[in-house]
């Protein structure tokens, strides 16, 4: 039974002598831009809505699904859209290092996309490869044997040659972060920047001044921007960075230890220790631990993302919140509008980052 919005259009193609399957067809492809135009809301705020984000009002909310019932809108039409191509399925390549991949980060990450796929009935293909040579071997052959409809990008580079071809062949993909200059893409950041001001400003506050960092390889994006807050807050404080406190690690748990051990080494240990992301955070912790101070009183160690485990580490981290599931389920939204040539109505966000205080940080004695 068709809504009567969707009658009217049943009838205007009966006038204009279309066939039934042409007919079935206009009157089921209702779109979210269908529905956004009738309630005069914009599409992200629609796909929001149906998506049930708690930045949506109640209201709305309700508008929108009363609006899409009357309109016969199916939420599987932009799978219908793109199953209509060559794959029906996103790609997803994740760069890992070794055997062992145990990154809470990509997992909260792979279940926001996943998810969000799975209720658009898309399929996804996860893959690892090691950055370099065989990660571009992987994205040229899935381009060219066709196997994806699009990409997403994660932990761009400074200068990222997965992003140069994927442009070059014009093929469809969104990115989570952004590279150095050339941004003419769809992509979701955090504020990184403004998210270490935050964590050096807190640490300030309570009294801490040689402040260790253990930062994220050079090569990504982020830690351009992370970096270059520490330093805006350390100036800011009048504090001239220690070089012989700044040592870089690969963001894994065990890097973070080794590389803490390094930091507590020094002649004049730090009283604070910055860490690039939480698993660094956590294998700090574990060095710090092992040597017998208590994190929190006798050192404070912060982090970034704000994994699941971060809240239930002893002593739970302080750290900068990632809403790392949610944007997982943005960047499909907009891969799915890319893929199927529909406007994005915000092609480019960047995120306000949240400083979350735990039991890792306090003041220094």
């Amino acid at each position: 039974m068709y809504s009567i919005k969707v009658l009217k259009r049943l009838s205007c193609a009966i006038f204009l002598g279309y066939s039934k399957k042409s007919i079935h067809e206009i009157c089921m492809t209702v779109t979210i831009k269908d529905i956004a135009k009738e309630v005069g809301k914009s599409i992200a705020t629609v796909s929001r809505a149906l998506n049930d984000y708690n930045d949506i009002s109640e209201e709305t909310k309700a508008l929108v699904r009363k609006t899409a019932k009357e309109l016969g809108y199916s939420p599987n039409a932009a799978a219908q859209r793109l199953q209509r191509r060559v794959a029906g399925t996103i790609g997803f390549i994740l760069p890992t290092f070794g055997p062992r991949f145990s990154d809470p980060f990509f997992s909260e990450f792979i279940a926001g996309v996943g998810n969000q796929l799975s209720e658009l009935g898309i399929d996804l293909l996860v893959s690892t490869r090691t950055p370099g040579d065989q990660e571009i071997d992987a994205y040229r052959e899935y381009v060219q044997a066709k196997r994806v409809d699009g990409f997403i990008v994660v932990r761009t580079r400074l200068n990222d040659k997965r992003i140069h071809y994927l442009l070059d062949e014009k093929f469809p993909f969104v990115a989570f972060g952004r590279m150095d200059n050339e941004n003419e893409f769809p992509f979701v950041d955090e504020d990184g920047e403004m998210g270490m001001r935050l964590i050096v400003e807190h640490l300030i506050t309570l009294g801490h001044k040689r402040i260790g960092i253990i930062s994220s390889p050079s090569e990504f994006t982020f830690t351009k921007y992370r970096m270059k807050g520490i330093h805006a807050a350390f100036n800011k404080a009048g504090i001239i960075p220690d070089h012989s406190l700044i040592v870089s690690g690969d963001l894994t748990q065990r890097g973070g230890y080794q590389k803490a051990n390094d930091l507590l080494n020094n002649r004049e240990k730090p009283s604070a220790i910055i860490a690039g992301n939480d698993l660094m955070a956590f294998g700090a912790m574990s060095a710090a631990q092992e040597r017998g101070l208590m994190v929190g009183k006798d050192i404070s160690i912060t982090g970034f993302d704000d994994i699941p485990m971060a809240e239930h580490s002893h002593p739970s981290l302080t750290t900068i919140n990632q809403p790392i599931y949610s944007i997982g389920r943005q960047l499909c939204e907009m891969l799915v509008h890319r893929i199927t040539s529909e406007i994005i109505d915000h092609p480019q966000v960047i995120l306000s980052p949240t400083l979350i205080v735990r039991g890792s940080s306090g003041p220094r004695f």
